[in-house]
């Protein structure tokens, strides 16, 4: 598996710059980091007693990458499931938060596992997670990223000011379902006719 670190400067790379699109339920983002991460995590970065947009412009990449490793992948203990999935699993958080994680209780229980869905990976996810390991080695890393694409295509089925994340004006594929496919295995990744099919309904 890659570095902790190089994962997470991908996931810098792939958030791109400062974006406040009033459509985007994260707000405020700069390299991925929204302002609600920023108050939540006290980070002044400005020096002016508040933390506001401001604050969120002056994320750099590197800050960026810090905060990634530390409140994304450490501390909810993302290293601590098996190495083939931590990847997408870290960059669905950052994208999602504890929704990443429910995700994946989800998948585990319909491989058979005892856990609950409660968005938290302690002893019974990580246990869980290493007996699906052990039982589909070569399945888990693709089944959770196709889980992850139907999430995030039931989120534009509900919610349609979400679809221009899931498809592009031309009809193609969205950055939320090619980020999802960076990680599954090209035989899983829907066709053009595929996508078409399954986002015909949107207007």
């Amino acid at each position: 598996m890659q570095s902790v670190e190089k994962i997470a400067q991908e996931i810098v790379t792939r958030e791109g710059g400062f974006v406040n699109d009033p459509a985007d339920p994260g707000g405020a983002t700069q390299h991925g980091v929204t302002l609600g991460t920023l108050r939540r995590l006290g980070m002044d970065l400005t020096g002016d007693g508040a933390v506001t947009v401001d604050d969120v412009r002056a994320v750099t990449p590197e800050r960026a990458t810090a905060i990634f490793i530390e409140h994304y992948f450490r501390r909810p203990r993302v290293d601590r499931l098996p190495e083939r999935i931590q990847p997408s699993v870290f960059d669905m958080y950052v994208n999602a938060g504890a929704n990443a994680v429910k995700i994946l209780q989800r998948l585990l229980r319909q491989m058979g596992q005892n856990v609950t869905v409660d968005g938290i990976i302690g002893p019974q996810t990580i246990a869980a997670a290493q007996a699906a390991d052990a039982a589909a080695p070569d399945h888990l890393a693709d089944a959770y990223g196709i889980a992850r694409r139907n999430y995030y295509l039931r989120l534009a089925d509900l919610r349609p000011a979400s679809r221009k994340f899931a498809r592009t004006r031309s009809g193609g594929k969205g950055g939320w379902i090619l980020r999802a496919e960076e990680f599954i295995h090209p035989r899983y990744h829907l066709t053009t006719a595929e996508f078409a099919a399954r986002v015909a309904q949107w207007r």
